[in-house]
């Protein structure tokens, strides 16, 4: 339920919607615009009329969501929203690049990589500290020292830093040295770990479970965001189908979808989406002509000799190639990298 506010209506008359809205036992999530207040009532509201609301001062019209997710829908806000993480904006006109490595393994090779795509043209810089692997005999990250690593590059080299979080435990830990935390898709429905870092007011980058649902997605967004974090970003990586040609099936259709049904960011991950180095530049293409907000990809100086996804990472040299082909089709597009 949405209950729009009169563009005259005072503070005290929204506070007096919000004071009704939590005696039935719900949330209020207001959203404050420059010409009108707009307040988000979350719980099940089904028992609820929206007369109860309609004639209190101030109330311009009561509207249902019809969509399970709430906060994420666009009829809660219509317009695109936008995540700023120190200086960079997601969700606008402008296509934000995020590259590096999927594990950081040493100061060298991290160095080396932000350095790299730092020149290329990427906007945000990606490495693993703490990495979820299929094997428990794979390598599982640096941890805190991966952590300080990462941190470093950023002061170096100026760019906002992502990684993954894999427990409710570690959300502290990892915030106190990230710009963005990072949900991977073995965890999108870890709701311990969305609680967790609901509750913090760091931007988030939620990556799609491998067999999950666009609305499953969304579902999970919800979670984050009914915290009152709303510094949400989604990620299509691409999902397990019976198809073997590929690591995964990046579903292109995913962007427009949840570009239709959300006001969050979109952005695409052709390095897990496809699982071939060969594969990341025509895919990334493809995201963007769809209408992604960016693309997160995989750089490794040496990627026969990485300690995670090689396979799929991109050399500097053609990742450069990418943001100058993704750079063309922005522009075809009308927005910009």
């Amino acid at each position: 339920m949405i209950i729009v506010m009169k563009h005259n209506a005072t503070q005290a008359e929204v506070a007096t919607v919000i004071a009704q809205v939590e005696t039935v036992g719900l949330q209020a999530r207001p959203i404050i615009g420059e010409e009108r207040t707009v307040v988000a009532v979350v719980g099940d509201e089904r028992p609820v009329e929206t007369e109860h609301f309609e004639l209190l001062d101030g109330v311009e019209r009561v509207l249902r969501i019809l969509h399970p997710f709430k906060l994420a829908s666009r009829d809660f806000y219509a317009d695109d929203s936008q995540v700023k993480i120190n200086g960079v904006s997601v969700g606008g006109n402008r296509v934000v690049v995020m590259a590096g490595p999927c594990s950081v393994e040493s100061r060298e090779q991290l160095m080396e990589t932000a350095a790299a795509v730092k020149e290329a043209g990427a906007h945000i810089l990606r490495g693993g500290a703490f990495k979820p692997r299929t094997s428990p005999y794979a390598f599982q990250g640096l941890g805190l020292k991966g952590l300080e690593l990462l941190r470093e590059a950023r002061d170096a080299y100026r760019l906002p830093i992502i990684t993954e979080v894999v427990s409710p435990q570690d959300v502290t830990l990892v915030a106190q040295y990230t710009d963005i935390l990072q949900i991977g898709a073995r965890n999108m429905q870890n709701y311990a770990l969305l609680h967790a870092i609901g509750e913090t007011n760091k931007p988030i980058l939620l990556k799609r479970g491998m067999m999950s649902t666009i609305e499953e997605l969304l579902m999970a967004a919800e979670y984050i965001l009914s915290h009152g974090n709303s510094r949400v970003m989604l990620c299509e990586r691409g999902i397990r189908t019976f198809e073997t040609a590929t690591r995964n099936t990046f579903d292109i259709n995913a962007i427009p979808v949840l570009k239709s049904l959300t006001h969050l960011p979109v952005i695409a991950d052709p390095s897990h989406g496809t699982g071939k180095w060969e594969l990341v530049t025509p895919v990334a293409r493809a995201a963007i002509a769809a209408g992604a907000d960016g693309v997160i990809v995989e750089v490794h100086p040496n990627p026969a000799r990485a300690m995670s996804d090689g396979a799929q990472s991109l050399k500097p040299e053609k990742f450069a190639a990418l943001v100058s082909e993704i750079r063309r089709i922005a522009e075809a597009m009308g927005r910009s990298v």
